[in-house]
């Protein structure tokens, strides 16, 4: 009995990933004037309370300052991991 020689040319499929077809090709317009924003803004705020730390909404705060400061830089870093 004769045995057949298989189908050539045909690859073997992998299941898609969701995660991959739910990502955007490109980045929203407004990520990235935020993102510098954010990292300008916090070090705007640590520069300011080093230089001027007796301004009043400065001076309240104290040494959390620094929290805020670090605060809006590490949301900059969070939006940058959206940049494409």
């Amino acid at each position: 009995m004769p045995e057949s020689k298989g189908r050539r040319g045909l690859k073997p499929r992998l299941p898609k990933d969701p995660a991959r077809e739910a990502m955007p090709a490109t980045s929203p317009p407004w990520l990235a004037p935020l993102m510098v924003a954010m990292f300008v803004i916090g070090l705007v705020w640590i520069v300011t309370w080093y230089l001027a730390p007796g301004l009043p909404v400065i001076s309240a705060l104290g040494s959390w300052n620094m929290a805020v400061g670090f605060g809006f830089i590490m949301v900059g870093f969070a939006l940058s991991t959206r940049w494409r």
